[in-house]
């Protein structure tokens, strides 16, 4: 007869109980059963495990042996259900995500907010990277998901939601005023100086790919390694740039860069959350992701 699961709970309780009636009534059993099963395991392992008496039962060198182990392995199993409780429960629990900063600035800040308000036990792990390494902090299990700017290249293990679309302006310092009377074209700017994100960015892949499709050419004089750089590097008068309507907004209404028009349509872009298919979320994860669909 194989030794089960059930055989092991029932002699922890015993062990503990130091009695075969009290440990039926916590197992909501009866003692015959009791008896029956740890005689079967006594069998089993083939030495003594309890010295009977009118007072209860005591361990033998044997049982004590074996419930050093055997306490082990409940108390792990216990902590376990309780932390699966936690998750469930959203008192504790970790989820990390993968951020480009476009999307971290446009949308996720404030529903990051939201949900540290409303659940302060979860953990929340957030690093910041360009779109291709946020995804991949998904691809390799490091992240539960990514919340990217598009475009994005993705395999067949991956999936994306849409959350929001935005589209980029032309701005620069009010150096550049001359430039806010009549709409320009691309090629206009090539004997300007511009601001741009680095080359590894998907943003540059994007812009790179908008000037080729209209017979101009992009060539950043300043490449800048974020957002955060390429506001104050344009307001200095640096050069012009494309930065996120939203992102720019604020500056545009208080005269620090002027908005340039352009005869060509800025393609709108995406943000997205990225999910690996067969890695299913946790219950932290799940709330957050709902949180951001619903935003």
């Amino acid at each position: 007869m194989e030794i089960t699961y059930d055989y092991y709970r029932i002699f922890y309780y015993v062990a503990k109980c130091r009695s075969f009636s009290r440990a039926a009534e916590t197992l909501m059993s009866n003692q015959p059963n009791i008896t029956r099963f740890m005689n079967n395991l006594e069998s089993q392992l083939g030495c003594k495990l309890f010295v009977r008496s009118n007072r209860g039962v005591t361990l033998t060198p044997e049982g004590e042996k074996l419930y050093k182990h055997v306490s082990v392995a409940f108390q792990h199993l216990h902590l376990a259900e309780q932390e699966l409780a936690n998750d469930q429960s959203l008192e504790r629990g970790i989820v990390s995500i993968g951020i480009s900063e476009i999307a971290l600035h446009l949308f996720v800040l404030p529903v990051l907010s939201r949900f540290h308000e409303r659940y302060p036990g979860i953990h929340l792990r957030i690093s910041n990277h360009t779109t291709p390494d946020a995804i991949q902090t998904v691809k390799n299990g490091m992240a539960d998901m990514a919340i990217v700017s598009t475009p994005v290249a993705l395999n067949k293990t991956l999936k994306s939601t849409l959350l929001m679309t935005f589209h980029d302006i032309l701005v620069g310092s009010p150096r550049f005023k001359d430039l806010t009377d009549k709409p320009v074209r691309l090629t206009d700017l090539d004997n300007l100086p511009m601001v741009g994100l680095a080359k590894e960015t998907t943003t540059y892949e994007f812009y790179a790919n908008f000037f080729f499709e209209h017979g101009a050419k992009m060539r950043p004089d300043v490449e800048a390694a974020s957002l955060g750089q390429m506001l104050p590097m344009i307001t200095y008068g640096l050069g012009i740039g494309f930065l996120p309507e939203g992102y720019a907004r604020e500056s545009v209404e208080q005269g620090k860069v002027v908005q340039i028009p352009l005869v060509e349509e800025i393609p709108h872009r995406e943000i997205c959350l990225i999910e690996a298919k067969d890695s299913p979320l946790t219950a932290a994860a799940k709330t957050l992701k709902k949180m951001l669909m619903d935003s």
